[in-house]
């Protein structure tokens, strides 16, 4: 088991871009250089609106679980956080260290990084149930596109499947090793008691982030070139960011392109098609979180400077150093930064 873990996070990252290179040799660069070429101003601009959107349902729904959790959280406090960690869940591999980051500093913050990454987990959690929702939906509703996404769905829902019962039986036998029930499944299923009061809310701010996600591919089909109907992108965009939830990828990229290939190929609209609609939706992606990097350095900036020596302030060797008083009054806060917490929470929403 402890074999698995050094190993796991190299092999999710190569399996990542094992996808990309597949797709390369099969089908040449230009797909993917068409994907970059084609995004305009307006482009941009629809991706930084459609991501202001999303990343301020996406905080009302974090603040409201926190809340009922008991813990203090502003609103523009959870939009410049999540707007943290979406930037860095599109620049760094496996697609939620910017959620780990963002879970255990709220926790630091509120004096419990428990409670406060179990906070995450539900409100990521409430994302994926309306995701599911939304995709089991489509393809009862639309048997047409059904029949013609067959041969993506089929094998994407088998593997996907697979993985789900091998996961589930390494966590119900680490868990006994572990005793993790009593360390984090009975309090997460008393939170999850806590917040049921606040599911319809998250439910509901859940739907407005997939809306602006569906929103966003929308957007980068028809700027790849794509005369498609929504009623025939709709499925295969769901099956995008259902693969976009799977921990096997680089920043977002690798199983995102494969999928799409695949669906629009099986769809008739070509797979090179697929693979440039893909490119276009991680580049603007990129783009909407592209605020989030402005966070830390605007945060920097409204720190306070370090207070000034006093006068008559001993010289020489007993002199005093303000800078090292400073910097000892974050030790409270940065005392539980050596503690390890991981979210098991991954996709889009």
């Amino acid at each position: 088991m402890r074999r698995i873990k050094r190993v796991w996070p190299w092999l999710r990252v190569l399996t990542g871009v094992a996808i990309l290179a597949l797709l390369v040799w099969r089908l040449g660069s230009t797909a993917f250089l068409d994907g970059v070429r084609v995004i305009d101003g307006p482009a941009v601009l629809a991706a930084l609106a459609v991501g202001l959107v999303t990343t301020v349902a996406s905080a009302a729904r974090w603040c409201l679980v926190v809340r009922r959790l008991g813990l203090r959280l502003p609103l523009w406090t959870a939009v410049a956080d999540y707007y943290r960690s979406v930037f860095l869940n599109t620049v760094l591999p496996g697609g939620v260290l910017g959620d780990v980051h963002r879970a255990v500093r709220h926790g630091q913050r509120a004096g419990d990084v428990g409670r406060g990454v179990r906070a995450v987990v539900i409100e990521r959690t409430g994302g994926q149930v309306v995701l599911a929702a939304a995709g089991i939906a489509v393809l009862i509703t639309r048997p047409g596109t059904l029949s013609a996404t067959r041969q993506a769905v089929t094998p994407v829902a088998v593997a996907a499947l697979g993985a789900l019962v091998l996961a589930l039986l390494a966590a119900v036998r680490w868990g006994r090793r572990t005793r993790v029930w009593h360390r984090l499944a009975a309090p997460a299923l008393t939170d999850l008691r806590l917040a049921r009061d606040t599911w319809p809310g998250v439910m509901g701010l859940s739907a407005v982030g997939l809306a602006g996600h569906l929103a966003l591919f929308l957007v980068s089909a028809r700027v790849a070139g794509s005369a498609a109907p929504v009623t025939r992108l709709l499925p295969l965009m769901v099956l995008a960011l259902f693969a976009m939830g799977l921990p096997v990828n680089v920043g977002g990229w690798g199983p995102r392109e494969g999928v799409l290939a695949w669906a629009f190929g099986a769809a008739g609209l070509g797979a090179a098609q697929g693979v440039t609609v893909a490119v276009v939706y991680g580049v603007l992606t990129f783009v909407s979180g592209l605020p989030g990097a402005v966070v830390p350095v605007w945060r920097y900036a409204r720190r306070p400077s370090p207070a000034a020596p006093a006068a008559g302030a001993l010289t020489g060797a007993g002199e005093q150093r303000p800078e090292l008083d400073y910097a000892m009054s974050g030790v409270a806060e940065r005392s539980g930064e050596g503690q390890a917490y991981v979210v098991r929470a991954a996709g889009p929403l």
